[in-house]
C-alpha cells in the first residue's frame, strides 16, 4: 500500500539524503491523502466551530478519546456556547466535568469564557496570538483552534505529533524538553501546507493516535510516512521518542470513611487551593487505620464527645488506589452506620452525590459501592 504514498512525495536519493526541511515537506502529500480516507468519525469533527474545537481539545488533554465522547456531548448539551459557559456556576461546571480529572482545566474554561464574552463579543478570537492569551490555552490548543476552526496555518504539536515527528527526523533528544517542542513547531510552521492546515494537523495527530501509537510497537507498514521515516529506516523506533525518566510518585496512605444514616451520607468540601480544589469528598485521613480504631477517629476528628456511642456498625469497604500526576493514594475504606450524623460534615442524600455534588474520580470505588445500595 505504501507505494501509493511514495508517489505523492519527493523522491529521496541514497547519495543525497533529504535535509530536515525537505523531509518534512515530503510528508505533506502522503499525509493529506491518507487522512482523507482514514480520519475517525468523532463528534467534535462534525461541526468544527471554534467553541467545539476548544472544548474537545481541553477535554482530550490527559484523557482517552473514547472516554471523552460522552462528556463532550453532555457538556455541549448543557453549555452550548461561550456565553452559557461564562455564566455557569462553578459547582455545576465541576459536576459536568466529574470523572475527567485535572479540574483546573474546567476552571480555566470558565475564566477564558468570561474574558471572551467581555473582550471578544462572545466569539473566540481568530488569532493564534490572541488565543494564547486566554487561561488554559497553550501553544497546542491555540494551534488546534486556529487551524481547525479558522484555517490559520499554524502547527498544533501535542504528544502524538511529537512522537511522529521525532521518529520521522530520528530526533533522539528528550521530547519533554520545551526546546524540542519549540523546534518542531518552528519546522512545521515553515513546511506545512498553508491552505490545508486543518487536515494537516489533524492528520498528524491521527497518525500518532492510531498508527505511530504511544504504547506498543508502531504500525509502520500501515503508515503513509514509512518511506521517509528515519527511525524506521535506522531501526530506532524502540528508542525514539526518548523521554527522560520521571521522578517516582509520592505514595500517600489514606483511610476513607463512608458515614451513613439511612439515606444520608457525610461529605465535605476540599479547600479552595491545592489538589482537587473545591471538590467534595468523603471524610478521609492520613494513614491506614484499623477497624477497631475508626469509631474513636470519627469522634476525635469531629470534636463531638459521645459520637462514637451512636455508631451501630463498622464495615470494611475495601481498598482502592488512585494515581495523580505526582502523588499516588493507597486507600482503605470503612462504612460507618450511625444513628446520628456528625455536624462537622455536610449530610446529604446519597443520590445527591451522583446528581449535585462533584466528587473526584479518586473516590469512584466508594461511590460505586454507595450507588449499589441506593
Amino acid at each position: 500500500m505504501n507505494h501509493l504514498y511514495e508517489k505523492l512525495q519527493m523522491l529521496e536519493r541514497e547519495d543525497r539524503p533529504f535535509s530536515r526541511t525537505e523531509r518534512l515537506k515530503a510528508m505533506n502529500g502522503p499525509l493529506l491523502f491518507w487522512y482523507q480516507g482514514h480520519a475517525r468519525i468523532l463528534p467534535w469533527r462534525d461541526n468544527p466551530t471554534a467553541y467545539q474545537v476548544w472544548i474537545s481539545e481541553i477535554m482530550l488533554q490527559q484523557t482517552r478519546v473514547e472516554a471523552v465522547k460522552p462528556y463532550f456531548s453532555r457538556f455541549l448539551e448543557v453549555l452550548p456556547d461561550v456565553r452559557t459557559l461564562a455564566q455557569v456556576e462553578e459547582e455545576k461546571l465541576l459536576k459536568l466535568w466529574e470523572g475527567l480529572g485535572y479540574y483546573n482545566r474546567a476552571r480555566n474554561l470558565k475564566k477564558a469564557a468570561e474574558i471572551v464574552v467581555r473582550d471578544y463579543e462572545g466569539k473566540l478570537p481568530a488569532s493564534y496570538e490572541e488565543l494564547l492569551k486566554l487561561p488554559g490555552i497553550g501553544s497546542y490548543t491555540a494551534g488546534a483552534i486556529a487551524s481547525i476552526a479558522y484555517g490559520i496555518p499554524v502547527p498544533a504539536v501535542d504528544g502524538n505529533v511529537l512522537r511522529v515527528i521525532s521518529r520521522v527526523l530520528a530526533e533522539e533528544e528528550d521530547i519533554r524538553k520545551q526546546s524540542i517542542k519549540h523546534r518542531i513547531e518552528d519546522h512545521l510552521k515553515e513546511t506545512m501546507p498553508k491552505n490545508q492546515a486543518s487536515s494537516f494537523n489533524q492528520g498528524l495527530i491521527e497518525i500518532g493516535a492510531i498508527i505511530c501509537v504511544p504504547n506498543g510497537q508502531p504500525k509502520c507498514q500501515e503508515c503513509p510516512l514509512e518511506s521517509i521515516c528515519l527511525a524506521r529506516k535506522q531501526g530506532l523506533t524502540d528508542r525514539i521518542p526518548y523521554k527522560a525518566p520521571k521522578k517516582p510518585r509520592k505514595v500517600e496512605e489514606r483511610t476513607i470513611l463512608l458515614i451513613e444514616s439511612g439515606q444520608q451520607i457525610a461529605i465535605r468540601k476540599r479547600p479552595d487551593h491545592g489538589l482537587l480544589a473545591s471538590l467534595y469528598e468523603f471524610p478521609n485521613y492520613e494513614g491506614i487505620w484499623k477497624k477497631e480504631d475508626v469509631a474513636g477517629l470519627v469522634e476525635r476528628s469531629c470534636g463531638e464527645p459521645g459520637l462514637a456511642e451512636g455508631i451501630r456498625e463498622i464495615e470494611y469497604a475495601g481498598e482502592a488506589k488512585h494515581i495523580f500526576s505526582h502523588v499516588e493514594w493507597h486507600m482503605t475504606g470503612y462504612r460507618i452506620l450511625t444513628e446520628k450524623m456528625p455536624s462537622a460534615y455536610l449530610s446529604v442524600e446519597k443520590q445527591e452525590i451522583f446528581e449535585k455534588y462533584p466528587l473526584p474520580n479518586a473516590f469512584c470505588a466508594y461511590t460505586k459501592l454507595i450507588r449499589g445500595e441506593s
